[in-house]
């Protein structure tokens, strides 16, 4: 029985790359959609961020979509992952205090449920990094 948990732990831990690189994609493509939504439609957001109470509604939708596009690129590259996560999560804290604090949890109800789960998997990112299948990993290889 000893052998067989110690093998399943190894076998667990052998997936740890694997499923970084699976939240980097899934977390990548959520972004995806509203950022190139954003894009497509910039003249809007800074009417929309002004009737949210942001300030600096120019300034603000610029970094914000400058942002979401980079994270995107970068998260699914696993390219400077840690430290795009950050900025990344600022932009998860408004759209939770502006836009689906109010409307509750579910995400049905356009609530804060999703931003929530992209945090909490920014947060994995800062913590573990990009794992194995990364542009990170490389270059701390060539550098070490």
């Amino acid at each position: 029985m000893k052998n067989l948990i110690k093998k399943y732990f190894a076998f667990a831990n052998s997936l740890q790359d694997v499923a970084l690189l699976f939240l980097r994609l899934t977390l990548a493509y959520g972004f995806y959609g509203p950022a190139m939504e954003k894009v497509k439609h910039f003249e809007n957001i800074p009417t929309w961020f002004a009737s949210l109470g942001i300030p600096f509604p120019l300034l603000n939708a610029y970094m914000a979509v400058a942002t979401e596009v980079t994270g995107v690129i970068l998260i699914t590259l696993g390219l400077c992952t840690r430290i795009i996560a950050v900025p990344m999560i600022v932009i998860m804290i408004v759209a939770i205090a502006t836009v689906h604090y109010k409307n509750g949890f579910a995400c049905g109800h356009n609530g804060f449920e999703v931003p929530f789960y992209y945090m909490l998997m920014l947060i994995t990112l800062i913590a573990f990094g990009a794992g194995k299948f990364s542009i990170d990993n490389f270059i701390s290889k060539k550098l070490s």
